[in-house]
């Protein structure tokens, strides 16, 4: 048999993400997109379980006799943020907005299970993993807890992302690390305040918090090979309410990256020991709240080697360019490559804004291409 098309049914296609796209919700509350997700799934004959990570969903397509299996997945959330695009189909959902492109990748892996329900000719199963969470919560996490791989077994998995400045439809990753861990670390210091005028009498923690600052700055510089890519940022710095008071705490919010494993751990240890030690040498204390961290995404070489070839083949030669440098940005697709061996890849969105910017919108232009993609994957896979 050869292969699907999605030409007669790319402009449904679009109206999904456009669907999408109007009604973003926040992690772990996308309620009405699961719902509308699986629905579409099981109108083509996928198995549909729902409920992972709360509101995730695995979609089964099973053909032939063969065990072998491949696993694809899409977030679905959205970000927090107040939707500026103008667009006849923008957020309808105040305060929320798919400022990510998830609702694209969403509905390319729409597209794709759409295509695969039309092809009867390959052997073995796929599993569609929608993820719940990607943005907050580690939702790839959460649904490998929730028994995900245990439940439905790939051999390989593999995720794409839209990539605002890479040209459209041109494909992109690189074998090994391909983004970097993110650990988010809440600060507190704790010291004696008392009045602006007498300063000896207190243990100043917005001194102790400042001392601590630039202490860090030579973290990374001093104790990290330069051939290790790693960031420590102090993004907040929050204390005090009035210039005659000295308080008695300060918070600072700091972040983490890196992509190796091991200088990840060497800059969460390094952190606090520098923290503690800088807070004493002031008589304060330091008490550390880490939040949900993401490790690296690691990606694997001979997945990497198998998308390549897909896409070579697929959609001509020149429509992949090797990732030169890992990003320093995070992506919790890193649980799943934790578990499963598989490859984490780029596709152009073209000169658009931004992601994470008020003004971002998918281009619907790449939907066929993603789409494709994930199904010549599976085909190619599944012989």
């Amino acid at each position: 048999m050869r292969d699907a098309t999605l030409s007669e049914f790319l402009p449904e296609l679009i109206n999904i993400r456009h669907t999408l796209h109007a009604m973003p919700e926040i992690g772990l509350s996308e309620v009405k997109t699961s719902e509308f997700v699986a629905g579409l799934l099981q109108s083509w004959g996928f198995e549909v379980t729902r409920g992972l990570a709360t509101t995730g969903i695995v979609a089964t397509l099973k053909r032939g006799n063969s065990n072998r299996s491949i696993g694809f997945r899409a977030d679905m959330d959205a970000l927090p943020m107040q939707e500026e695009t103008g667009l006849a189909y923008e957020s309808k959902h105040p305060g929320a907005m798919h400022a990510c492109g998830h609702d694209g990748h969403t509905s390319m892996l729409l597209g794709a299970a759409w295509a695969l329900s039309q092809d009867a000719s390959f052997n073995g199963t796929v599993h569609l993993i929608f993820q719940p969470a990607e943005e907050n919560f580690g939702g790839g996490k959460l649904m490998i807890e929730d028994g995900l791989f245990e439940r439905f077994p790939c051999e390989r998995v593999f995720a794409l992302h839209n990539w605002p400045g890479l040209p459209a439809g041109t494909f992109s990753t690189r074998a090994g690390a391909m983004a970097a861990s993110i650990d988010v670390l809440t600060l507190t210091i704790k010291g004696k305040g008392g009045h602006g005028a007498q300063p000896e009498l207190t243990v100043d923690p917005v001194v102790v918090g400042s001392s601590i600052v630039m202490a860090l700055q030579t973290l990374v510089s001093r104790n990290v090979s330069p051939h290790q890519p790693s960031v420590v940022t102090v993004g907040s710095f929050q204390s005090g309410s009035a210039s005659n008071i000295i308080p008695d705490t300060a918070v600072l919010e700091i972040s983490m990256r890196a992509t190796d494993p091991v200088v990840r751990k060497q800059l969460q240890e390094r952190v606090e020991q520098i923290a503690r030690f800088q807070a004493q040498s002031f008589n304060a204390e330091v008490t550390f709240g880490w939040q949900v961290g993401y490790p690296a995404t690691i990606n694997n070489a001979d997945a990497v080697d198998h998308a390549r070839a897909v896409i070579n083949e697929k959609f001509g030669e020149g429509a992949f360019v090797e990732l030169a440098e890992p990003l320093m940005g995070s992506e919790d697709f890193s649980f799943l490559l934790e578990e499963v061996p598989g490859a984490y890849v780029l596709i152009g969105n073209g000169d658009s804004s931004g992601l994470h910017t008020t003004r971002y919108d998918f281009n619907d232009d790449i939907l066929e291409r993603g789409a494709m993609y994930f199904y010549h994957l599976a085909r190619s896979a599944l012989v």
